[in-house]
Order: structure tokens, then sequence, then C-alpha cells
């Protein structure tokens, strides 16, 4: 093990997130190691506590505490199953020099974590095609969200597209099915979200609370959402098919305001319970078997500048197996929405 050491973000090295800069530093450390230390409070940025997301800048002074030796730690790889290959490959749906999009499919993590060992960003090691380097993440989807997904395939494009996504330059279309049909069936949802406390097997520290608009500068943690959304189509009054745009990126944004507002997302146990029934509360997430009880969300399309020609980059997704599914049993078709259905209503 080495000692505690100080260094400094060098010039060049910042504007970037804190796991990335380490592991180019400490290759040998894995990414939950990094994630562990983080939540520990032993690695620390001028002093202060940090997540493995905070981004850092060039000069500032990072702690590090003590690793294990490179020369006693097995770093060499995984092995990528040949599946595995076939999977994350075929999930491709743009490539050039510079990005890589996939159609994510549901039920794979973006990132690693807790009991998380299959993951996009382990399986990028199957993405390199050609280059040395792996594509690196610049968002991220919820495990269970399926959609565009875009890796940068150069530093220099992970800095612009990450920037781009930070800073809203992008236009992002979910479809999602939802229990019962939103009035007004054009509008937008504004409660802020403040993540639950507690711990748990339930994991309730990773879902979060809605706050009136009202309360949210008097609420601690609370911060301020929006998200925009129209009716697609419907089926009588059992549920619709809804195009949602997040004007901020909170996390779980569109699922609770869905379940807030009294329309869960279908298959949403964490933010519409399980029932079909609409008990004058609202509805639940539940449509029974034949729909299945998959998360009805899906990243349909992203609209964003390219980071080496500057010019418009559209991708959209196909929708998933179980979507598909609940598409062609109600009679729905892909091609029966716009690219856009919010151009010229808000």
């Amino acid at each position: 093990m080495s000692k505690v050491q100080t260094t400094y973000v060098a010039t060049g090295e910042g504007d970037q997130r804190l796991d990335r800069w380490f592991k180019r530093r400490f290759p040998h450390v894995k990414q939950g190691q990094i994630e562990k230390m983080c939540r520990k409070g032993e690695i620390r940025v001028e002093g202060g506590r940090v997540k493995s997301s905070t981004r850092v800048e060039d000069g500032q002074q990072v702690r590090i505490p003590p690793l294990p030796d490179p020369n006693q730690v097995d770093d060499r790889p995984r092995d990528i199953s040949p599946s595995d290959i076939k999977l994350i490959q075929g999930c491709v749906i743009f490539k050039d020099d510079d990005v890589i999009v996939l159609n994510k499919p549901a039920g794979l993590p973006t990132q690693g974590g807790s009991k998380q060992t299959r993951h996009v960003d382990g399986l990028a090691e199957a993405l390199k095609f050609g280059y040395d380097e792996k594509p690196r993440l610049v968002h991220r989807l919820d495990k269970d969200t399926s959609g565009v997904l875009v890796l940068a395939r150069t530093r220099l494009a992970a800095k612009k597209l990450t920037e781009a996504f930070r800073h809203r330059n992008t236009e992002k279309i979910y479809w999602a099915l939802v229990a019962g049909v939103p009035l007004p069936k054009l509008g937008s949802v504004k409660y802020g979200l403040v993540k639950m406390p507690g711990h748990g097997r339930k994991g309730e520290n990773e879902k979060m609370r809605c706050v009136h608009p009202r309360e949210v500068d008097s609420v601690e943690g609370a911060k301020r959402a929006h998200t925009d959304y129209t009716v697609l189509t419907s089926l009588a009054d059992r549920t619709a098919w809804l195009a949602l745009t997040p004007i901020t990126g909170r996390t779980h944004q569109l699922r609770a305001h869905m379940g807030e507002i009294g329309h869960p997302i279908i298959g949403d146990g964490k933010y519409g319970g399980s029932q079909q029934e609409n008990l004058g509360d609202g509805w639940g997430a539940g449509m029974g078997e034949e729909v299945g009880r998959k998360l009805h969300l899906h990243a349909r399309s992203l609209r964003i500048e390219h980071p080496t020609t500057g010019k418009d980059l559209f991708i959209k997704a196909s929708l998933p197996p179980h979507m598909t599914h609940s598409w062609e049993l109600f009679g729905w078709a892909e091609d029966h929405a716009p690219d856009n259905p919010f151009e010229g209503l808000l």
C-alpha cells in the first residue's frame, strides 16, 4: 500500500470527472474502489468531500489515500464474452471518428455500482473499433430506461459533448406509456425534486420526492425540475402514449413527475405502485401480464451539435421489444409520431 499523498490537477487535465482523472493517474484502481473512497471521504478535493462525478479543474489539490501496489493487482481487463460483444456492438446505431451512439437495452446499467458488474461502461471495451482507448460515457440513462446513449471516442469530443449536456444544449425526446390520460393533453410539470432519506434493501436512498414549486427554496437539498409532456394518442381513458422532454435533468425526473400527477409510467413500481385501477387519487402503474411489468420509458431521440463538425446531429432509436409488443397490442406504430411533437406548441 502507498502512503497518503497530495497531488494537483495538471494544466490541461481539468474540466473532467474526478473518477476519469483518477483512473488516468492510477489505472490499476477500479471504479468501485474510487466510489467507495469518495463515500468514505478518503479522496478529497481542495480539502472537501467529493463524489466520483465531481468535476476537477486545473490546479486543484487532490488528497489521495493509500492505494494498493499496482504490481500486486491483477489489472488485466476482464474478458467480455462473445455474446456480450455481439450484444453491445449490435446496439450501435451511429458511429463516426468522434462519436458512437447506442440504442441501450432496458435492464443494462450505464455504469457499474453496487452489485452491478455488467454495464455499458465495461462492455465499451468492445467498442474501440481500432482506437487505443474505449469510448467515454458523456451522459447516462437509468438501468431500466432504453434508448439513445452517446459515447465519445476522443477526449476532446467527450469534453464538448459533456458541456452540451451540462448546459442543456440538446433536444431530448422520451416516449412513455402511462396509466390513464393526462389532462390537459399538453402541459408542464414543475415540481422540485429532493432525495428521500433512509437506506435499505428497497433502495429508498435512490428515490426522489416531489416538492411543490412554492416550497423548493425552503426544502433542504431540493432542486427545481421541469418536464414538458404531450399526449400523442391514447386507448380510451386507460393508457396514453406520451412524448416527454426534460427541460432540467434531475435523477428519476420523468418517472417522479408522471407519478406525482397521477399518471405513472407503466411498469414503474418505484413511483407508481402496482395496481391498474383508478381509486380517485391517480392510476397505478400495472397493466397486467399482457403488457408486462417492465418500465415503459424510452429515450427516443436526441439532437445535439456534433463535437467536431458543429453540424446538427439527430439520432433516434427504435423501441425495445417489450414496448414494441405493447405498441402492437394497442395498434400503434412508431412512425405515427413526429420527430419533435413539441415544435410550435410550447
